[in-house]
């Protein structure tokens, strides 16, 4: 029986649920998730595994979360866009998710244009159904519209974060995968880095615990990851565009940026399974959001190349 693999691309617009649908279908924390908008900034790949089972071929499904799509403004939100498009090449399938709890606006107009310019087929996904409690009645309006648009061949209604619907989409999406290769070892789940994951971990603390333009005016580099028998040691700066956000990340006698490294520290280990020695610095970049160059030497596929 022939083995079924493929890329599928996840879109929608910020805060639709896209990083938390990739995890939980990769069954681990791939992706960092927050209630702020743009919290993702790199593609981040995740794979499923379907092990072939009575009168059923075995599938790998290769994910692909993507930064929300937007109009963007600078360097960095071109960046993000870049990312989307070129996760969308060579994808089998896209999965437009949408929060179905949340009224239509022009970000989601600016999805819908997307996917009628790309030909790669989709499946549009209504997620967060949980939070329509005893408002489910209000899906079948919105499956007749969306269905009018003729744009997707699935609708979908699902919540990623309760994992309501989520064996359905599975079995759908290894349903609409080609005949192919397997892609990733059967113990691999994700091509990402341990220290980009790492840097990632400490940019979501960053979402987490400040608030207003700070989260989105910083970023995280790793200067250091050193890996021992029982500790990891990484050091990282925090970049920020304003003195005033400085402060505001060290806070009162340290005690913010105090805050924002044990947090981090907690959920590293948790991911690494050993103990974590993290040293944190911030540093003022004026407009690094601008900055072309800089926005290029945060992906972390640039970073491995200085590496090699």
């Amino acid at each position: 029986m022939a083995f079924h693999s493929g890329f599928v691309c996840i879109l929608g617009r910020p805060n639709a649920g896209k990083s938390t649908l990739l995890n939980a279908l990769a069954g681990q924390k791939l992706a960092i998730v927050s209630p702020k908008p743009q919290t993702t900034r790199n593609r981040v790949l995740g794979v499923v595994h379907i092990p072939k089972a009575k009168n059923k071929t075995g599938a790998q499904i290769v994910l692909i979360d993507t930064p929300g799509l937007h109009r963007p403004d600078n360097s960095l939100g071109k960046k993000m866009m870049a990312e989307v498009r070129e996760a969308m090449d060579g994808c089998e399938l896209a999965l437009v998710i949408v929060d179905a709890a949340r009224p239509k606006d022009e970000d989601e107009d600016f999805v819908l244009q997307l996917v009628k310019k790309t030909q790669t087929p989709a499946m549009l996904l209504l997620n967060k159904i949980d939070l329509l409690r005893g408002e489910k009645l209000k899906l079948l309006p919105l499956i007749e519209r969306y269905g009018k648009l003729k744009l997707f061949r699935e609708i979908i209604p699902i919540s990623a974060r309760k994992s309501e619907g989520l064996t359905l989409l599975i079995e759908k999406l290894a349903r609409a995968m080609p005949n192919g290769p397997k892609y990733f070892a059967d113990d691999q789940i994700t091509d990402q880095p341990l220290r980009f994951m790492a840097a990632e971990l400490i940019r979501e603390q960053l979402l987490l615990q400040t608030a207003e333009e700070v989260p989105h005016q910083t970023t995280v580099v790793l200067e250091q990851f050193e890996e021992r028998k029982k500790l990891v040691r990484i050091a990282a700066v925090i970049y920020c565009e304003r003195e005033g956000q400085k402060r505001i990340l060290i806070g009162r006698q340290g005690q913010m940026l105090k805050q924002i490294g044990t947090e981090a520290r907690l959920e590293i280990e948790r991911m690494l399974g050993v103990k974590v020695f993290l040293e944190l610095f911030v540093k003022v970049r004026p407009n690094w959001r601008q900055s072309r160059g800089f926005v290029e030497e945060l992906d972390w596929r640039r970073q491995l190349e200085h590496l090699v």
